[in-house]
């Protein structure tokens, strides 16, 4: 093997090793306790090691023909796992993380510049707005969404013109769906009220309420599951996520005290010095294993997001989110 094809053929394979990974996790379901938690941490594993790698090694990859769309596939890849990982947990860090790398690829254009006759990189574009809207919204990132929402109307424009034998009536009702979603969603909120996560600075911390910190004395009462769920037909919804469940979710959060829901995020930091996420070095961070949460807040209850399920399916639920460790 030639010196110079080491780096592109290790780099495949470490791609193809977690590409295999991820499809194991992929479609596993978010309910249940430490569901596929061993699976997730060798996803977890390799998606670093492969980010690293190619971190290290960009100028030969590019060199040998490495497109920026591949890099930002890994990227989004990362910011899925995270969001899977918050759907599972309810832990806000795995949000914030996910929400960190995709803007890291909006903002580096990874998508943007490649071949507008590609349409198998067309629709990766699309499926990526897709998910960073879904995220942005779940944490209240108004002006992104609407930044996110204005690309996508734009990149599903473009695609209609240059692909005109592709149906794309889908991604347009996908379009329509977050435009009605925002819109209802502002009519019915008022810009200066409190938000729906619970607020260290706006309310009482559940122990400094009397009547709860005397029945805490005789009973430890600790809220650990939810199930949200929509029945009704034609809902506002975006994908899956109607905006009563999106609602209910939020006030079963409590909103972190540090910095992530300012609006200017400060990054994590390493060894004392903040890491500027919004360059075009390349270097996003993955903080797994970081404790980025106000320890003296309790956890978020997990919660399970049911559309429109079978009572058979609301069962299982049920029973996998009271006793998934047992099973």
């Amino acid at each position: 093997m030639a010196e110079e094809d080491v780096v592109p053929k290790t780099f495949r394979a470490f791609v193809e090793s977690a590409d295999r990974k991820f499809a194991r996790v992929r479609d596993l379901p978010s309910y249940g306790r430490a569901q596929g938690q061993h699976y997730f941490q060798k996803v977890f594993k390799a998606y670093m090691r492969l980010w690293k790698y190619q971190q290290e090694h960009r100028p030969e990859l590019v060199k040998a023909g490495l497109n920026r769309w591949e890099i930002g596939e890994i990227a989004g890849r990362i910011g899925q796992l995270y969001f899977g990982q918050y759907m599972r947990t309810s832990e806000a860090r795995f949000l914030v993380e996910a929400y960190i790398f995709y803007e890291a690829i909006l903002k580096r254009r990874y998508f943007e510049g490649c071949g507008v006759k590609d349409l198998r990189v067309r629709f990766k574009e699309l499926r990526f707005y897709a998910r960073f809207l879904l995220v942005s919204l779940i944490l209240n990132r108004t002006e992104m969404v609407k930044v996110v929402v204005e690309k996508l109307r734009a990149l599903i424009d473009d695609c209609k013109a240059n692909f005109p034998e592709t149906n794309f009536k889908e991604w347009k009702l996908v379009e329509q769906e977050i435009l009605r979603f925002i819109n209802i969603d502002t009519t019915f909120t008022i810009p200066s009220s409190r938000p729906f996560r619970y607020c260290a600075m706006l309310n009482c911390h559940p122990n400094s309420v009397p009547y709860v910190a005397r029945f805490h004395a005789k009973k430890v009462l600790k809220f650990r599951d939810a199930i949200l769920m929509s029945y009704h037909r034609n809902e506002v919804k975006f994908a899956e996520l109607t905006l009563d469940v999106y609602r209910m979710l939020q006030c079963l959060e409590w909103e972190p005290s540090g910095s992530f829901y300012q609006k200017h995020p400060a990054e994590p930091k390493e060894n004392g010095v903040a890491v500027d996420y919004s360059g075009a070095s390349g270097l996003i961070d993955m903080n797994l294993a970081a404790d980025m949460t106000d320890p003296a807040l309790p956890p978020n209850p997990r919660k399970a997001i049911l559309y429109r399920p079978s009572l058979t399916h609301l069962i299982a639920v049920s029973y996998k989110s009271c006793y998934g460790n047992n099973l």
